[in-house]
């Protein structure tokens, strides 16, 4: 008998290619009740990098609008804050328990105790504290921040970590061509150690931002190498991204047949299956993995059905059934 998926596992998985807002926008309540952005499963209304620091009153003001008029069903909506500050100006807004969760940015240990202090003891909200400091080079800092997170009062709320490659270039002076996945730069070995460092723990990485928009072929690669580092979800910048992420989470026919063979309760210790040698013990994470994926998504070849209006592990975040 396998165990059961972790609740923020399971979440995590249904994010898939999650659509970045700037909460400038005058249209966020349609936006967030998926109005126009038809199959979307996620969306983050940013109220930082994408938002010029004197139009962080404007966003505020739009996200308390959108509050008044959210639809019970609809698309996950998380928003990420500017800073502790703002963090605490959106806790205080009518109808913020509504928000399925935050994105936390430029998180370090230190920085993510200022964010939990703002909480309080709030826990109904979904965390996604996201790496782009300085410190996401540093394998030290980052298991400093681990141990925070891991605390137990902590880690029922962190659904993943996002990985910021902009600000990681940014701190490296370069930017990536549009012809390169985020893996043939700089910044691909610094993410294979913060797969190392958290993976392993049980917290899941959500692959970076894509900024070309005029290859996807680009973007269909880097989804299948996000995939091989145990990355799973993904930024989106323009709604076309959508479908292009989300088909390189489709599973092809032959993983699924594996992945059932492996989990069988009466599957030998090893076997030869597909000219691969499979082996419970060692695969049995990924075999849940892909039969998730085959529920969200869909497989290789078989029309994808359309996500419902509120995936798979929905919670005002208290709820970890």
């Amino acid at each position: 008998m396998t165990s059961a998926p972790d609740p923020a596992e399971q979440a995590h998985l249904a994010l898939g290619a999650t659509l970045y807002v700037p909460a400038t926008r005058d249209d966020l309540t349609a936006v967030a009740n998926g109005t126009g952005v038809w199959g979307v499963r996620s969306l983050i209304f940013c109220t930082e990098d994408a938002v010029a620091p004197d139009n962080v009153a404007r966003s505020v003001a739009n996200l308390a609008a959108m509050l008044r008029g959210l639809a019970p069903e609809g698309p996950r909506r998380f928003i990420r804050v500017r800073d502790p500050a703002v963090l605490g100006r959106m806790l205080d807004l009518d109808g913020i328990e509504q928000i399925d969760g935050f994105v936390l940015p430029k998180v370090t240990a230190d920085g993510l105790v200022d964010y939990l202090d703002a909480f309080g003891g709030d826990r109904r909200f979904w965390l996604m504290p996201t790496l782009e400091t300085a410190e996401a080079f540093d394998q030290a800092a980052m298991k400093a921040l681990r141990a925070v997170m891991a605390d137990a009062a902590v880690r029922p709320s962190i659904l993943c970590l996002r990985i910021g490659a902009n600000d990681l270039m940014q701190c490296l002076g370069v930017r990536r061509s549009p012809l390169a996945t985020i893996y043939e730069t700089a910044i691909g070995p610094t993410i294979a150690m913060l797969a190392g460092t958290f993976r392993p723990y049980g917290f899941g990485l959500a692959g970076p931002v894509f900024e070309g928009l005029d290859h996807p072929e680009v973007l269909t690669r880097e989804v299948t190498l996000d995939l091989a580092y145990g990355l799973m979800g993904k930024t989106a910048v323009h709604p076309a991204q959508v479908p292009v992420i989300e088909d390189g989470y489709r599973v092809g026919a032959g993983d699924v047949e594996a992945a059932e063979r492996i989990l069988a309760p009466d599957a030998d210790a090893v076997f030869r299956l597909n000219a691969a040698m499979c082996e419970p013990a060692t695969h049995r994470a990924w075999a849940r993995a892909i039969l998730a994926r085959r529920r969200l998504y869909g497989e290789v070849g078989v029309a994808p059905a359309v996500p419902s209006a509120a995936p798979v592990g929905r919670r005002l975040v208290a709820d970890t059934t």
